[in-house]
């Protein structure tokens, strides 16, 4: 890890993990969602809807596909003020690929949600998941808002309503400094971020000033949602928001408050909790594999390494079959154009006792316990290692394994 991002960890540790956290235990939050039937082979809920007492400063990060979804589209719209309020939010139609009518479909979301909660609809946030190219039932959609019941209680709900091919609801909260950071996500396939996730929304009652927020978020995605692969594709609806209602009171934290690193600590706490959530329940994964790089050149050089190695779908396949062929994860390192040394790197994996085995290292392989070396790949959990032998800096990157599962789920999902 960097300096910086080793100081953040530090202070991270000092915070409280609030026992089934979610979106909704900042103060002044509630949540909801209910089943309307967006796709007619669905019995679980899949519309749901997130809202604040007061507006919030607000910050997101989106999807770098060029062919953005109509939903993402309006909301890039509406959070252009940095102000928003509430989140409505469907699973089983991405709403991309869908033309003008996607876009009035969007539209008449965020209008639903405005009038269900007495909010302008341009502070409401549009999101939308799961087959591209289909329609919204806007008469279901729309009737199904007006049902929502909140609660302070409703972020399981809410963090269940966006799930598609998700197996379990995935949310987070820490406490810490008077004020709390929660947050919800989804997403177990198309996961390559190049800025977010799938569908992720956080949420804090701590004042924080705009331009910081920002900054925050930007640090937190990088170090979390920028760092995982599950398929290395990219959604055209994804989006990492937080939302900041200043309910906890006092000065707005800003750069050069007392609590801005522990800010940016606790945002980033919620944000690699979650990232590390959907490796985990990657569609048809069996693994996760985490890849730390030390001794890079630059920070830069360290994040294209680590991204690399666990998006190589050698490696994949390799962690799957527990076949110990470190030569893929040196060959990934060699693929990710950052400056490289045959003669300075070394490759390890890390044994179920904690330890590590070295397996490259000199320019030559080194003689291991092939049994020792296959054990280490047995665990939920697989850690390699790189060492790059170049400079001092360090990142770490998750990513899952590759499965038949993978291919079955992806060959009917529509069908």
């Amino acid at each position: 890890m960097s300096t910086d991002e080793v100081r953040i960890v530090k202070l991270a540790g000092n915070m409280e993990v609030v026992p089934d956290g979610s979106v909704t235990t900042p103060r002044g939050f509630s949540a909801g969602a209910i089943h309307v039937g967006v796709r007619s082979d669905w019995d679980k809920l899949d519309v749901g809807l997130l809202a604040s007492e007061a507006p919030c400063v607000a910050a997101a990060t989106y999807t770098k596909n060029r062919l953005p979804g109509a939903s993402l589209v309006i909301s890039r719209q509406h959070l252009s003020s940095r102000r928003a309020q509430a989140v409505v939010a469907n699973a089983g139609c991405a709403n991309a690929a869908t033309g003008k009518r996607g876009l009035d479909d969007a539209i008449a979301m965020a209008q639903a949600a405005g009038a269900k909660l007495g909010t302008d609809p341009h502070l409401v946030v549009v999101a939308s998941t799961g087959v591209i190219g289909t329609y919204l039932p806007m008469d279901r959609i729309s009737a199904g808002i007006e049902k929502i019941s909140l609660s302070p209680d409703g972020g399981l709900d809410f963090a269940k309503a966006i799930m598609t091919t998700d197996t379990v609801p995935k949310h987070t909260a820490v406490r810490g400094g008077g004020w709390s950071v929660g947050g919800v996500v989804k997403g177990v396939g198309m996961i390559h971020p190049n800025m977010a996730t799938m569908l992720c929304f956080m949420t804090t009652d701590a004042a924080v000033a705009g331009p910081f927020l920002a900054a925050a978020l930007r640090r937190a995605v990088d170090v979390s949602f920028n760092m995982i692969d599950v398929d290395s594709d990219t959604s055209p609806d994804d989006i990492a928001l937080v939302m900041a209602n200043g309910l906890a009171g006092g000065p707005a934290i800003d750069e050069g408050h007392p609590e801005a690193e522990a800010f940016v600590a606790a945002l980033t706490q919620v944000a690699v909790h979650l990232a590390k959530a959907m490796v985990a329940d990657a569609e048809g994964a069996t693994k996760v594999i985490e890849a730390r790089v030390d001794g890079a050149a630059s920070q830069e050089d360290a994040r294209r390494a680590a991204r690399e190695i666990v998006s190589s779908l050698g490696v994949k396949t390799m962690v799957y079959g527990k076949d110990p062929n470190w030569g893929r994860v040196l060959s990934a390192v060699g693929n990710c154009g950052a400056e490289v040394s045959e003669e300075k790197a070394a490759v390890f994996v890390q044994t179920p006792d904690g330890g590590e085995l070295c397996m490259f290292r000199d320019g030559s392989p080194q003689a291991y316990d092939q049994a020792k070396a296959k054990a280490s790949l047995m665990p939920k959990e697989v850690r390699f290692r790189v060492d790059l032998g170049l400079g001092n800096a360090s990142a770490t990157a998750w990513g899952s394994d590759m499965t038949e599962e993978y291919v079955r789920l992806n060959s009917m999902y529509t069908t």
